[in-house]
């Protein structure tokens, strides 16, 4: 009989995630609560060390901060690090599905950077502020998902489905619209993302390959997918025995038919599916 668990649910779940993608938020995840444990324990702020300073001389000499700040949230904003992390999950999954785990990582990390950067260059006469969050790469591949697909509806709270292409130039828009009105929003940063997901995609749509994530890295983030391990049974003997239905049997097969398809399309994107696979898949996301 099948674990219905919510922690097998959510593990499942996670395991289920293309590769990229799960490595993004486990590592996100991880760091966040990094953060907590350095300043409850140590009274020390990694985002002193590991933020975008937009101070440019302080870009130049410590490098590592246009990339590391993607990875940072605001302690005292549960919700910054949640809503990034909900709309790369949303609108993450397609594009992964689509593009594959080394373009996709292309696509984020250059959104990322490209907002960093930009947000680097127009502050060259404001004053120097501290930069966290992934905000900035999460629009990148919030603009890849609306050029993908741009007329699939999106559920927003209390309004009729509207088509992702309305609603990421909506928030792009409101971007704009508040462009200078202060508060602790880094709108350059998505701004910039934006600007650099959409130059990507065109690159990919014009014909550029945008797998250039070096391979060893897609093989490490493929390491943090958690190994498959037997579902407890009700009726056991001991902890080395274990009575199997076919029930249990059945479901394993196609479990782990499920995971090969999937992983196809992780590498390969759904068109590479043959048209057995697709009735398969189909088949198999009926069932609970």
């Amino acid at each position: 009989m099948a674990n219905n668990s919510f922690g097998y649910s959510v593990k499942r779940g996670f395991a289920g995630m293309p590769d990229a993608l799960r490595a993004i938020i486990a590592l996100n995840a991880i760091v966040f609560v990094g953060q907590f444990i350095f300043y409850a324990f140590f009274g020390v702020d990694l985002s002193n060390y590991l933020g975008l300073n937009t101070n440019i001389i302080v870009t130049i000499t410590q490098p590592w901060r246009i990339v590391t700040y993607m990875f940072l949230h605001s302690m005292g904003n549960l919700f910054h690090f949640i809503f990034n992390m909900l709309w790369l999950w949303w609108m993450g999954r397609p594009v992964e599905e689509r593009l594959g785990p080394r373009s996709f990582l292309t696509v984020y990390f250059g959104a990322g950077l490209t907002g960093a950067l930009i947000d680097v260059l127009l502050s060259l006469t404001a004053q120097t502020t501290l930069v966290i969050g992934a905000s900035g790469a999460v629009f990148g591949v919030m603009v890849a998902f609306a050029m993908l697909f741009p007329r699939t509806p999106i559920m927003l709270f209390l309004l009729p489905p509207i088509e992702a292409r309305y609603v990421v130039g909506g928030l792009i828009a409101l971007d704009i619209i508040f462009l200078n009105s202060g508060g602790q929003v880094a709108r350059l940063v998505h701004l910039g993302g934006a600007l650099g997901g959409f130059l990507l995609m065109r690159a990919h749509k014009n014909g550029f390959d945008l797998s250039l994530i070096p391979r060893y890295l897609e093989f490490m983030f493929r390491k943090l997918k958690p190994s498959p391990s037997s579902k407890p049974g009700k009726n056991r003997k001991n902890k080395n025995m274990r009575i199997v239905s076919d029930a249990d049997v059945i479901e394993e097969v196609e479990q782990s038919e499920l995971d090969e398809i999937l992983e196809k399309i992780s590498k390969k994107g759904y068109d590479a599916l043959s048209k057995e696979e697709k009735r398969k898949l189909f088949e198999l996301s009926k069932k609970d």
